[in-house]
């Protein structure tokens, strides 16, 4: 039942969902919630792929993915895609750590951040507009929770920077057996899709490869700038793990240019 109420607590930190009044509430329950953040995940691709499939039986496939990806926003409320622009921000701006750190705390939008939202959702978009049907329900549910695991993976390595933040709650050290729990609510949706053939090995193989590329590349960038991670970092990593793996699968299929 204390598992039950940490996931509940995940969900009601990361997404607009209500939960059940029985849940409570106790701060603690914040440093122990991050492990079921892939799980949140998975919930959030549920809705994402329930509005592209409802979509693409009426609607062309892009309109679908549109209509899919303003669903998934609307209920995280725009979380990570803050963090992402901010990030952009932060470190387009920001030549020294307190400098970056100051822009990032900052709730304005500067051209940084623009400029990087609209390539990473137009990235994100067409990518996913471009898979067929079936392909791309399946990319949402390896997309959300596997992008998400790429962020806890921060929490698990990497330190907390600020004295306070939103992210504050969540940023106690993750122990292994936790990022283990996190880990293994990615895998149960990634082996029903291989199971039933919706993505290729190879698409899957692709899809884990960059996300973890996004954690890496993220994570030493994060290090050597910023000294660590923020919550605005959480929500950079997610975003690009989750457009790098629509790129990835899509990759996969030989679909470039020069073979239409």
């Amino acid at each position: 039942m204390h598992q039950v109420r940490l996931f509940f607590i995940a969900l009601q930190f990361f997404t607009r969902l209500p939960i059940p009044g029985w849940v409570g509430f106790e701060a603690a329950w914040l440093q122990h919630a991050s492990r079921y953040f892939p799980l949140v995940g998975v919930v959030v691709a549920a809705v994402a792929a329930g509005v592209y499939y409802a979509a693409a039986l009426v609607l062309p496939a892009p309109v679908a993915a549109v209509l899919s990806t303003a669903a998934s926003i609307y209920i995280t409320g725009a979380f990570h895609e803050d963090g992402f622009a901010d990030t952009c921000d932060g470190l387009g701006g920001g030549m020294t750590k307190e400098r970056a750190l100051e822009i990032m705390k900052d709730s304005r939008v500067g051209a940084y951040g623009a400029i990087g939202i609209v390539c990473m959702l137009a990235t994100k978009l067409s990518a996913l507009a471009m898979l067929p049907p079936h392909v791309a329900v399946a990319a949402l549910f390896v997309a959300h929770p596997f992008s998400r695991l790429a962020a806890t993976a921060l929490i698990w390595k990497l330190e907390y920077v600020r004295g306070e933040g939103k992210a504050k709650p969540l940023a106690q050290q993750m122990t292994t057996a936790e990022f283990a729990i996190a880990t293994i609510t990615c895998t149960l949706p990634a082996a029903y899709v291989l199971a039933t053939n919706a993505l290729t090995p190879a698409a899957m193989l692709a899809a884990i490869i960059a996300a973890a590329l996004a954690a890496v590349w993220l994570g030493r960038l994060f290090v050597r700038r910023l000294g660590g991670y923020t919550g605005d970092c959480l929500g950079a990593v997610q975003q690009l793990a989750e457009a790098l793996i629509h790129v990835a699968v899509l990759a996969t299929l030989g679909h470039g240019a020069w073979n239409a």
